[in-house]
């Protein structure tokens, strides 16, 4: 790369947008990142695995609610198949509100203390993509590591 280049794309690596600007987001094409995304779709999309994932997910969910209810916090979490997150806020009523709740500090303490107790979350939002691979332990793991972020920023 050279440095002219390098300057051009820096606003769009190192800016609020990180990791939805399509440099490095969800949606870019190179060359490993569409070899990943076969591999996972080749055995990713069979039924078998969607009746492991999806229960997982509203597990992870369950287990976030149940630190929001303890707690008592305006908070939320949803769940769409084997995709769950959560929020800190409310549900929002549409895009604009999502967008105008969004608190970056508090998302990059949670993955941060998330990421240092063995969780790896999405790169933005709080949000967990449950795979064939992963376990009613490693949901029980997020629940105890959500419930200690809280507890710690509560404190």
């Amino acid at each position: 790369m050279t440095s002219e280049m390098a300057d051009r794309v820096a606003p769009a690596l190192f800016g609020d947008s990180i990791d939805v600007s399509g440099v490095g987001g969800t949606l870019t094409g190179n060359a490993l990142a569409l070899a990943a995304v076969r591999a996972t779709l080749s055995c990713s999309l069979r039924d078998e695995h969607f009746e492991r994932m999806v229960p997982l997910a509203a597990e992870w969910a369950a287990g976030v609610q149940s630190t929001i209810d303890e707690f008592g916090l305006p908070w939320h979490v949803q769940q769409l198949g084997a995709r769950a997150e959560y929020w800190f806020c409310p549900p929002p009523r549409d895009g604009a509100a999502a967008a105008a709740a969004v608190h970056p500090e508090l998302d990059a303490f949670m993955h941060l203390w998330a990421l240092n107790r063995g969780i790896l979350l999405t790169p933005f939002h709080n949000m967990a993509l449950m795979s064939p691979h992963h376990t009613r332990d490693h949901v029980a793991l997020h629940t105890r590591v959500f419930h200690d972020a809280v507890q710690a920023l509560l404190a």
